[in-house]
């Protein structure tokens, strides 16, 4: 028996040794992952820099597609498994991730030509097949090199003789290198051509984007996939409507000209019931009076609203910029069990996305959702665009703020939609008279202090001439000279930190 047991061992140790030692090449084990989860992206005509369809391709930035794949930062998926699975998971599995790294130190071998996959036949063009109707902005609007970010709004004259009901909206950016998002709107009043005409430029500056005759249509983001609505959801699209397009522009370093396409995908189905968003913090965090500190490395915001009816969640989604760090929102049912709904625990501005359950999510009246958005505004945040950093405040720039997350829902057979939406209402007006203050990572002396020594930072980087990390006499800046020799503790012509601290707090008396 115990030679039974030796013989046994010793096989299975043989057989792990040989799957351990086999050569991991393109052709047989990379190239599916490759194929299946990044060529869709990386091929000419789509949002890839360069192209990952061949074994040339794939080899020359091998080591770049370890580390990025290494890091989750490719293929793009930003949200952390959930409670519940989400359509079009990108995300690779943890031996996928392995494969490609001992692939890559094993010298990139290509393998036997007879075992490589065909390429996935892919959609060219539209995503979601033809559409129904294709329009386009009915002129370029040019984008310069450099300057802040530009919000602009174009109509679309649709002339539809009678009501549609709308399935999906595909968005195709044209300059997709200035292209951030596009919120889309519906105008019946008439206002957005008026403001067309009043305009000498191509577009108009903003409208209003809700009351009696507008409404809105969903949008896209950078990294935004277009999705039909489930079953037999639908937007409601009255006749004659003009379609606006409320698009926000970055400058890229070069001049660009973009005149985006939309497809229009209709229904003959009208839909059993409506749909709606439950946004929290309520208008991407506008309410809440956001003003981040200098230095601050987690500055949070939090929001709860109580589901007043039963409904069924189908899509999440998050929006914050540049100094966005986490984003999260959760479901307490009122057993008292919370489900993680939407977690991001490294936002990323340039990625932004819908994430569609697989499967209608069932939540009971009483469910408790609460949501989570945190902000780092340090030095050592790579993404945040001002060093040293400065205070941030809520606004529609990329490099002002904003943030929230929100989940669209239907009601519950037998549950009026009518319930949750004046509850609602009535949620964001509490909002907006008594938001819950922000939370911060240090107490506010703390901050006081990291903000001087930001401030003394940039003294010296501005007036250090001979790079002795101090201000010497004949380099002080103008407001110091006064009291140069009153700070001047040590009598050695020259300040260095603490008496610039010093001097600040004078200063400010």
């Amino acid at each position: 028996m115990k030679m039974r047991y030796s013989l046994l061992t010793a096989t299975l140790l043989v057989e792990l040794v040989c799957v351990e030692a086999k050569e991991i090449t393109f052709t047989e084990h990379v190239a599916p992952i490759i194929f299946q989860n990044c060529t869709s992206c990386h091929r000419p005509g789509e949002a890839g820099p360069f192209a990952l369809m061949s074994y040339n391709d794939v080899r020359k930035r091998g080591k770049l597609i370890q580390r990025v794949t290494e890091d989750r930062i490719m293929p793009p998926w930003h949200a952390q498994k959930s409670a519940f699975k989400f359509h079009g998971d990108r995300s690779l599995k943890e031996e996928q991730i392995s494969t490609i790294a001992k692939w890559v130190e094993s010298g990139m071998p290509e393998g036997d030509h007879d075992k490589l996959p065909s390429l996935p036949k892919f959609i060219d063009g539209w995503q979601l097949g033809k559409p129904d109707m294709v329009v386009k902005m009915n002129e370029p609007f040019p984008v310069p090199a450099e300057g802040r970010d530009i919000y602009r709004s174009f109509v679309i004259p649709l002339d539809l003789p009678d009501g549609k009901w709308l399935k999906a909206v595909e968005f195709r950016p044209d300059a997709r290198n200035v292209v951030h998002h596009c919120l889309f709107f519906y105008d019946t009043t008439g206002e957005a051509r008026r403001l067309d005409k009043s305009d000498p430029d191509p577009g108009f500056r903003r409208m209003r984007q809700q009351g009696r005759g507008i409404g809105p249509l969903g949008g896209w983001a950078v990294g935004g996939q277009p999705e039909k609505l489930p079953e037999d959801l639908a937007y409601y699209l009255p006749k004659e409507a003009d379609l606006v397009l409320s698009m926000h522009y970055h400058p890229s370093g070069k001049p660009e000209r973009d005149q985006s396409s939309v497809g229009l995908y209709f229904t003959d189905q009208k839909p059993s019931t409506s749909f709606t968003g439950v946004q929290l913090p309520p208008a991407f965090g506008a309410l809440n009076r956001i003003s981040i500190p200098a230095g601050e490395k987690a500055y949070t915001v939090t929001d709860e609203f109580t589901l007043p009816i039963d409904v069924e969640a189908f899509a999440v989604s998050a929006h914050a910029h540049y100094l966005g760090k986490q984003l999260r929102m959760t479901a307490t049912l009122p057993e008292g069990e919370t489900l993680d709904l939407l977690n991001i625990p490294d936002w990323d501005f340039s990625w932004q996305e819908q994430y569609q359950f697989e499967e209608f999510i069932k939540l009971p009246g009483g469910t408790k959702l609460a949501s989570t958005v945190e902000w780092d505004n340090s030095a050592e945040n790579p993404n945040n665009p001002n060093i040293p950093p400065r205070r941030v405040r809520w606004g529609p720039e990329s490099d002002d703020e904003m943030g929230s997350l929100t989940l669209l829902v239907r009601p519950a057979e037998g549950q009026n939609i009518g319930t949750l939406n004046s509850l609602y209402r009535l949620h964001v007006g509490q909002v907006a008279r008594n938001p819950k203050p922000a939370t911060l990572s240090k107490p506010v002396e703390g901050q006081a202090q990291e903000r001087g020594n930001l401030i003394v930072a940039g003294i010296l980087q501005r007036s250090d001439k001979n790079g002795n990390r101090k201000i010497d006499r004949g380099e002080e800046p103008a407001w110091l000279k006064r009291s140069f020799d009153r700070v001047d503790a040590n009598s050695d012509n020259a300040l260095d930190q603490d008496e610039l601290m010093t001097a600040l707090k004078r200063l400010r008396r």
